[in-house]
């Protein structure tokens, strides 16, 4: 076993589920969440866990995009396009969120050594692998897409799901986007939308991305079968019990409600500096 699947093996794995909280799940918590959950695993209060998450009609943004010049007039894109805007505690850039988008986030503790930060992309990447083994899975960055790194995941050349990563108090965050369902190409085509009215070709500081719609695909577009979130998760949590050990349904603890709270505090302030 190479070492990034290594990482994976934990004595238990929690596995909180939220990717079925509707409409009315705001993502502001899910970020909150992580943060508060990390911390609880970091300090040892907490087993490793995995948290699957969906939220519906969402652009996040990563705090370079709340630099753009002329931000207002793209999050007013966005809106008409009938997107809810927040922006994350990370870096990172624009992001889109919809009913056919799975998240997923690996939580664990870091290891008194320290746990490269290649290793966390490369464990997740292994799984994805795992979890669609007749596919050929490449990991490079995508010249084009929306929020491009150096872990895009892609099939053909086409990206279908992007990897980050965050590190709190000892522990460490890995989360994943999965564009499951829908069409990758229209997602791009509205962020690149939101950049063209946010920028309107102004020399920025930062550099933001020259977006390709046809560079993005879904995995059921990708794949050519009908696939569904939930499909997906099944997949995923097989493939985390066969590398990984087992599995255990839990819920958060009250240490980390109250942890949350503070998170959540944190992160609604986030939001009213960037868009006060």
């Amino acid at each position: 076993m190479d070492q990034s699947q290594d990482l994976l093996r934990r004595p238990v794995w929690r596995f909180i589920d939220q990717s079925a909280y509707g409409p009315g799940f705001n993502p502001i918590h899910s970020f909150a969440a992580d943060d508060a959950l990390c911390t609880a695993v970091g300090a040892g209060k907490s087993p490793s866990t995995v948290r699957t998450w969906v939220h519906h009609d969402t652009v996040v943004l990563g705090i370079q995009d709340t630099k753009l010049p002329f931000l207002k007039e793209g999050i007013q894109v966005l809106k008409d396009f009938g997107y809810h805007v927040i922006v994350r505690n990370s870096g990172g850039l624009a992001v889109m969120l919809d009913e056919g988008v799975l998240n997923l986030s690996l939580i664990m503790p870091d290891t008194e050594k320290g746990i490269d930060i290649d290793r966390g992309y490369e464990a997740m990447y292994a799984l994805v692998r795992r979890m669609f083994p007749d596919q050929m899975i490449d990991a490079y960055e995508i010249v084009g897409s929306y929020c491009p790194g150096s872990y895009d995941l892609s099939i053909g050349g086409k990206k279908f799901a992007g990897i980050s990563q965050r590190r709190l108090r000892k522990g460490v965050v890995v989360q994943i986007y999965l564009c499951v369902t829908g069409s990758g190409a229209e997602r791009a085509a509205q962020i690149r939308e939101f950049y063209e009215a946010a920028k309107q070709g102004a020399e920025t500081k930062w550099v933001y991305p020259d977006i390709q719609p046809d560079v993005m695909a879904s995995l059921a577009e990708l794949i050519g079968i009908d696939l569904t979130i939930e499909d997906v998760i099944v997949r995923f949590l097989h493939s985390l019990k066969e590398i990984g050990g087992p599995l255990d349904a839990g819920a958060t603890s009250p240490f980390e409600a109250d942890l949350f709270d503070g998170y959540l505090d944190r992160m609604v302030e986030r939001n009213e500096r960037a868009f006060g």
